[in-house]
């Protein structure tokens, strides 16, 4: 297998063909002269045979010269022809991606405007499940906010897309919080999170004075507020880009965030890896 010429050597025999010379085929290719004619110095004795007749008018081929020249430019031709087509198979094979029910809404609209020429095979589960789809290499990515607060298989790197705060909705007519320590004294509070805090966000809904309860989904949280005139505690993201006139979104009286990333093997997709800023941009959310 030594004695099998390099990428560089076909390049250079190719490279002085074209040029007439030692001197400029080491220009073409960025090179030092001495390095260029050491390598050809190598090549020929690999090849047992002189390539090319040199003197002070410049490099013409031998009969073997020539042959090598012709069969490096045939391989050359092929090494490109299969980077480009790897590069076309990555950007046309389908990516399958994942995320929870809450999400769904949200994400898949956003990677359809970020990768347009992309098709994406969307798969829906809770986050642990997609986890391990992603070890199993069944899945491209998923977009999960558990990754803090479950084990993540050792195969699966996860790469962060932002930060998703808690806020307080108000529907239309329903009153300001108050203020003091107990800003949620006897109003009605139903909360939702897409991460495993809920419980944690409750009890401090009921520190803080409120008759708090969970909402199943974020929908249902926001379908129970505007109905309701209940207060809503929810991730922003639920509610960005679905206001109507009259609503409110503002501050808790604590603060809170879940941490929306993106699971993938050690060798993500690199479509998925460049439009994470894009993403967070798309789903509203901080750093």
């Amino acid at each position: 297998m030594d004695s099998l010429p390099e990428v560089d050597d076909l390049r250079l025999v190719v490279a002085v063909a074209r040029t007439g010379s030692v001197g400029s085929a080491a220009r073409s290719l960025r090179v030092t002269q001495p390095s260029a004619s050491a390598r050809l110095a190598r090549l020929e004795r690999r090849v047992g045979a002189t390539l090319f007749d040199r003197d002070t008018t410049g490099a013409r081929p031998t009969p073997a010269g020539a042959e090598l020249v012709r069969q490096a430019r045939h391989i050359l031709g092929h090494l490109e022809g299969a980077f480009a087509a790897s590069r076309a198979a990555t950007r046309e094979r389908r990516l399958v991606v994942g995320t929870f029910a809450s999400l769904t809404s949200l994400l898949f609209p956003a990677l359809d405007a970020l990768l347009p020429e992309v098709a994406i095979d969307q798969r829906q589960d809770h986050g642990p499940v997609l986890l391990q789809w992603v070890a199993e290499g069944s899945m491209d990515a998923a977009f999960v906010a558990v990754a803090d607060q479950v084990e993540v298989p050792s195969s699966v790197v996860t790469h962060q897309v932002g930060t998703d705060p808690l806020v307080l909705f108000r529907a239309v007519g329903v009153e300001p919080i108050g203020r003091g320590r107990l800003p949620l004294r006897d109003r009605q509070v139903v909360a939702s999170t897409y991460d495993l805090s809920t419980e944690e966000v409750l009890e401090r809904l009921h520190r803080l004075g409120a008759d708090a309860r969970p909402g199943v989904t974020l929908a249902a949280a926001i379908a129970m507020a505007r109905k309701r005139g209940h207060l809503a505690v929810l991730p922003r993201s639920a509610v960005a880009f679905d206001l109507r006139e009259g609503e409110v979104v503002e501050r808790l009286p604590f603060r809170r965030s879940m941490r929306l990333v993106m699971a993938a093997p050690r060798t993500a997709d690199p479509r998925l890896l460049g439009i994470l800023r894009g993403l967070r941009r798309e789903l509203d959310l901080a750093r």
